[in-house]
């Protein structure tokens, strides 16, 4: 219990909510998209799994030049 008081909340906050709205802007993006380069059900396990990584690499690497 001790730990979840000594926690800086002011920092780890922003962070986690930029976490989350890159997952959901992530999920929207690759729902709406046609292709992509390799399987969508493969991305979605990586956008999913891998928490902050995921949608990262899902943007960088995933989504094909039109």
């Amino acid at each position: 219990m001790e730990l979840i008081q000594s926690i800086n909340w002011a920092i780890i906050a922003p962070i986690i909510v930029i976490q989350l709205i890159l997952l959901i802007v992530a999920i929207i993006d690759l729902v709406r998209i046609e292709k992509t380069n390799g399987p969508k059900w493969m991305w979605a396990l990586i956008i999913l799994f891998i928490n902050l990584i995921g949608p990262i690499l899902y943007f960088v690497l995933g989504r094909r030049n039109q």
